[in-house]
């Protein structure tokens, strides 16, 4: 009888074992954080939190989701990653390049997988040693800028610019890359080049108020966090100078600039959790896993900018079409969450 009662008693707590087992196989923790709150980047991650939960129901799984926005403050961003560390996640989520570059370091000689969002140029900032094969535990989407097409655009809207100026933070990865490019563009095309940066909103400001004493025709800012975080204090500066000024992504239309040409970031965030959910469900290697690329060609204008600019909106339309893919048009709002609220 005993024996009987001792063997139930181990069948017992072997099948809890196997419960536990497969709840705690069929549970993830995933590490989420994002580099400054703005309208493109928290696109990534509402898209890419609200796939995560559909592709767990789909699949009969839990992503347990921890989320942090270390707003550019590079202590706290360590520290956020500290903490998911202590906490052991199964894999980490990098939303824009100073994220992905510390996620990357820290995780070295780990096995958590990390996969990047809105990271212009992995090559360039050393976290993968080609798009096709990353070769470390790391791989993500990028948000990659065609700076050639922006700076087309320039030209279709004004094929007589005689200056251009560069707004940009001068300590962002993202931004190096494609001001690079323009510069070279704008040079081969005898046009003058004016650079203004600046490090904080405040700094940011001053270099617009720069930019429209320069008088220059144009103002290009690439996918650039810092001017990203600025945009609302002063578009309304280069819209009453009279200065169109071009961006690498729709949410700095969106903040008041009266183009950005690039990604759709909603999408970029779907695919992000599919990349993940390919690594944690799929046991896809991020070293063999190709980093994601976009087509760039959707450009949205800021339609009130526009007006304000003193610019026919269909006359834009028109001069862009044969350089985009698509065409958007935005009015200005702090967020999207705002704009879609309206």
């Amino acid at each position: 009888m005993k024996k009987k009662m001792m063997v139930c008693v181990m069948a017992a707590m072997a099948a809890t074992a196997m419960m536990t087992a497969t709840v705690m196989a069929d549970d993830f923790k995933i590490g989420i954080c994002n580099y400054v709150d703005d309208a493109s980047l928290n696109q990534i991650v509402d898209n890419l939190q609200t796939k995560l939960e559909e592709i767990g129901k789909e699949k009969g799984v839990n992503f347990d989701i921890s989320y942090e926005n270390c707003n550019a403050d590079a202590n706290v961003m360590e520290q956020i990653i500290s903490d998911f560390q202590a906490d052991g996640v199964d894999l980490m989520v990098g939303v824009a390049t100073p994220v992905a570059m510390r996620m990357q370091s820290m995780t070295e000689g780990t096995d958590t997988p990390v996969v990047f969002s809105a990271v212009t140029d992995p090559v360039g900032a050393g976290l993968v040693e080609s798009l096709e094969e990353p070769g470390a535990n790391i791989t993500g989407t990028s948000d990659y800028l065609d700076t050639a097409s922006v700076m087309n655009l320039i030209l279709a809207v004004n094929p007589d610019v005689k200056k251009v100026g560069l707004l940009y933070d001068v300590g962002q990865d993202s931004s190096a890359t494609a001001i690079e490019e323009a510069k070279a563009f704008l040079e081969e095309k005898d046009i003058e080049v004016v650079e203004r940066t600046g490090t904080t909103t405040d700094e940011v400001q001053l270099a617009a108020d720069a930019l429209v004493a320069d008088g220059v025709d144009a103002v290009f800012t690439p996918t650039d966090n810092t001017i990203m975080t600025a945009e609302l204090s002063i578009y309304e500066k280069f819209m009453e100078a009279g200065i169109p000024q071009y961006t690498g992504a729709d949410s700095f239309a969106l903040n008041g600039a009266f183009m950005g040409y690039g990604v759709d970031y909603a999408n970029l965030g779907q695919e992000t959790a599919d990349m993940v959910s390919q690594i944690l469900l799929d046991g896809a290697d991020p070293a063999a896993t190709p980093v994601k690329t976009f087509d760039n060609g959707t450009a949205t204008i800021n339609t009130e900018t526009c007006e304000g600019l003193g610019l026919d909106l269909e006359q834009v339309k028109a001069a862009f079409e044969p350089h985009c893919t698509q065409i958007k048009e935005i009015t200005t709002a702090e967020s999207f969450d705002e704009l879609n609220a309206d």
